[in-house]
């Protein structure tokens, strides 16, 4: 399936010239404006969830990969609560591959050693971190189906020649908290969401497959029967009956149709999210005058009703 990114969308759209602007500029500002998204979405979720503090002053320094990274976990379903786990470190898995590959072009992104998803071969899918102001250290990889990906507070680069750092120190304490406490230790908390219990977006859990004929107009005759029993429980049984449901020919084929991309409860699904700001001045004169007006339409004359 073709998902359209936004950052993608927007380079392809510079590419192809913008009139009014450079295709440079264009990209630029439509860049911006998937950052100003993603910065709102974590200040709404920093409402209701608690997060190690610098969380706000980081996000004012988002960097366009960092907004690429969760606007890409976007596409694929998070909603505002999930959020708050993908940014203490729970690990999630997207049965989406284009996502590796697209993630892994990123500016900043580096080759890094990680003990996630042993079965993977790493020599042709190695695993990719990318650090940032939000994301810390983003570590992302191949699982058999998709695309695996995770937030850590503390950047490690083990193996090799090199000496281990204050980071790999760090890091390793990191592991420790992992051991007692059995969270990921992620930049803005812990989380639950561990490699053996992931946050699961856009799985694959559809297989097609067809009927057998005596098991196919079994199926149909009880949703039929459903069907018929479900028209009555919203109106009187006689008004139902002089409107009936549409006569299709195949119910079963139905139960194999599923949503849409992008379908489902959206982004703010299952989130505490409500208005905490009054209307603006405009809409309330607006609704302040038809008030005055309804009301102006409604008074006696003086004497009484005649």
């Amino acid at each position: 399936m073709d998902r359209k990114h936004p950052l993608a969308s927007a380079k392809r759209a510079a590419r192809a010239g913008w009139p009014g602007g450079s295709s440079s500029d264009a990209a630029d500002a439509r860049a911006e404006q998937v950052r100003n998204r993603v910065r709102l979405t974590i200040e709404i979720t920093a409402r209701a969830g608690e997060y190690r503090r610098g969380l706000i002053a980081a996000v004012a320094r988002l960097s366009a990969e960092e907004a690429e990274i969760l606007a890409g976990l976007e596409e694929h379903g998070l909603q505002v609560p999930q959020l708050h786990d993908v940014l203490c470190g729970g690990h999630v898995l997207v049965d989406d591959p284009n996502l590796y590959e697209r993630w892994r072009a990123a500016k900043g992104s580096h080759p890094r050693l990680s003990s996630h998803h042993r079965d993977i071969d790493k020599t042709r899918y190695p695993d990719i971190g990318m650090r940032g102001h939000v994301v810390r250290e983003k570590l992302h990889g191949r699982t058999a189906t998709g695309t695996w990906v995770q937030l850590e507070k503390t950047p490690a680069a083990f193996g090799g020649s090199k000496m281990p750092s204050i980071d790999d120190l760090r890091h390793l304490m990191d592991y420790v908290v992992y051991r007692f406490t059995g969270s990921n230790v992620g930049p803005w908390g812990l989380s639950r969401m561990t490699e053996r219990r992931p946050m699961y977006l856009s799985p694959i859990v559809a297989v097609p497959t067809s009927l057998t004929p005596p098991v196919a107009r079994s199926l149909t005759k009880a949703l039929r029967r459903i069907e018929e029993s479900d028209d009555v429980t919203a109106v009187s049984q006689q008004l139902a009956a002089r409107f009936p449901p549409p006569d299709r020919q195949d119910l079963a084929g139905e139960l194999g149709q599923a949503l849409s991309d992008r379908g489902g409860r959206g982004l703010f699904g299952n989130s505490e999210v409500w208005i905490t700001q009054t209307p603006s001045r405009t809409a309330a004169a607006v609704l302040r005058a038809s008030s005055d007006r309804a009301s102006a339409a409604t008074v006696w004359p003086t004497g009484g009703p005649r």
